[in-house]
């Protein structure tokens, strides 16, 4: 190996080649090795335990536009609410006109909150586009298997899409709306949230600058918290995999498109294990029923609904119309309880979700990557773990630390976000997205956005490859 080879490997860049060419520059770069690392040319603040802090600074959420955006909220449920919020934020950047939603009272609700006209209200999304256009865009927040239609048609009227992930339910579907985007040279830009939250952007900017090095691995860890996953993979809306995606595009797609975003290379083969052991009727304990309402041992089942919902108040969003006072509401909520999926027993759901999910990746150049989805964890927040050739990156999606393997000095990023408008939404992600959709459209240029419907392919592709792979017992290759 040359020693301009191996300088490479070390993540030592052009820049620094240059310097070296200067007379006495390498005894001055040998003496403070470190100095690349010191972001924005400035010495950041140390931390409490004496590493220094990567300061980059929050991103403003505004997109400062001509005029405000127009967008049709198509599924105005828990994440179309979440979408259509940024514009009670920020009016001058995206005004909603309407809204498509079987549901009389979310439909209604984003009515009298945004003031769309009665005319453009509609119970399904069909009817959006039997009248002529009448935005820019439309917001596509429906369950995963209502995306795919509503995103063709749309595209074919001319408007510019938002599209909640997973993209589609099957390989297929998904190439379809890439190819019906370049067709009629729309906009799509796919719900990617985690690419705009700022610890995500920080760690890519980190890794892009080479402070580690060249990429030799990396792990990711997806902990749902054994509460979540009782909620949405057992008995929610994404309990069967076959009725809507399989869990590692229905929960991880998030986590493959970060992966591939962050490394930055072609995935090129796929191995995946995991199964349904532990939420199954073989599992259920002496005396449970099939509600826990009428449970003889639901005060000792950590995944009892009315633990869940009634004492704990999780995940309320799915009940509409909750009075305020807590009595009232308890007392509605166990009506929901008595009446539909959330208040059944874990062990007796016809749910098929994996609960434990290992995917192996390897891509270009001998990188290797992987993905763990487990849902009995007592914790939540993506863990993530880089190992380069000159230092790794230890992470929880709320601060990272590198450390420097010349030097042994630690660097942390530990921005506070809450500073962040609508920082809430996967750690400031969520109205991220949205800015940059706005911007695209406004400026009709999709490169405003990191995660169009090209780049979200190639990720959503990984995670059909990967479900193949677990099914068939068999490495999978791209």
């Amino acid at each position: 190996m040359t020693r301009a080879e191996f300088l490479k490997i070390m993540g030592v860049g052009a820049a620094t080649l240059a310097i070296e060419s200067v007379p006495g520059a390498g005894l001055l770069q040998a003496a403070n090795p470190a100095a690349a690392l010191t972001p924005d040319n400035t010495t950041p603040a140390k931390t409490k335990s004496g590493a220094e802090r990567l300061a980059f600074g929050l991103p403003d959420q505004e997109a400062r536009v001509a005029r405000p955006v127009t967008a049709i909220v198509i599924g105005a449920g828990s994440r179309g609410s979440v979408y259509a919020a940024y514009s009670g934020q920020y009016p001058g950047a995206l005004h909603i006109v309407g809204v498509a939603d079987p549901n009389d009272t979310r439909r209604t609700q984003m009515a009298a909150n945004y003031g769309i006209a009665d005319e453009h209200c509609f119970r399904d999304w069909s009817e959006v586009f039997r009248i002529p256009k009448f935005a820019d865009a439309v917001i596509i927040a429906t369950p995963d298997n209502m995306h795919y239609q509503p995103c063709m048609q749309a595209l074919a009227m001319g408007y510019d899409v938002l599209l909640e992930k997973p993209i589609a339910q099957t390989e297929r579907e998904c190439r379809n709306i890439l190819a019906q985007a370049k067709k009629y040279g729309r906009i799509v830009g796919v719900c990617h949230v985690l690419r705009y939250a700022p610890y995500f952007r920080a760690l890519k900017r980190v890794l892009d600058e080479g402070r580690v090095g060249s990429v030799i691995s990396l792990q990711h860890l997806e902990p749902v918290r054994f509460h979540h996953f009782a909620h949405s993979y057992v008995r929610g809306n994404w309990h069967s995999a076959e009725a809507t995606t399989p869990l590692i595009l229905a929960k991880a797609c998030h986590d493959l498109d970060i992966i591939r975003w962050l490394l930055g290379k072609p995935c090129e083969q796929v191995s995946a294990f995991g199964n349904l052991t532990f939420f199954r009727r073989s599992n259920e304990p002496l005396g449970a029923s099939d509600r826990c309402l009428d449970c003889a041992v639901e005060s000792q089942c950590p995944f009892s609904a009315l633990q869940i919902y009634v004492r704990q108040h999780r995940y309320l969003y799915v009940f509409d119309n909750l009075p305020k006072d807590r009595a009232l509401k308890d007392a509605k909520l166990i009506e929901y309880l008595r009446t539909t999926d959330y208040g059944r027993c874990v062990f007796r759901c016809q749910n098929d979700q994996p609960d434990h999910y290992i995917c192996n990746l390897q891509f270009a150049d001998d990188v290797t990557a992987s993905l763990q989805v487990e849902a009995l964890t007592s914790y939540g927040g993506r863990k993530t773990r880089i190992m380069g050739t000159r230092g790794d990156i230890v992470g929880d999606m709320e601060t990272f630390t590198l450390t420097d393997f010349l030097t042994g000095k630690k660097y942390v990023w530990d921005e506070d976000i809450s500073k962040l408008p609508g920082y809430e939404g996967h750690a400031g992600g969520d109205w991220g997205i949205v800015k940059d959709f706005v911007l695209a459209v406004a400026n009709h240029d999709e490169k405003y956005l990191s995660s169009t419907i090209d780049v979200s392919v190639e990720s959503h592709i990984m995670g059909f490859k990967a479900e193949t792979a677990r099914l068939n017992h068999k490495i999978a290759k791209l």
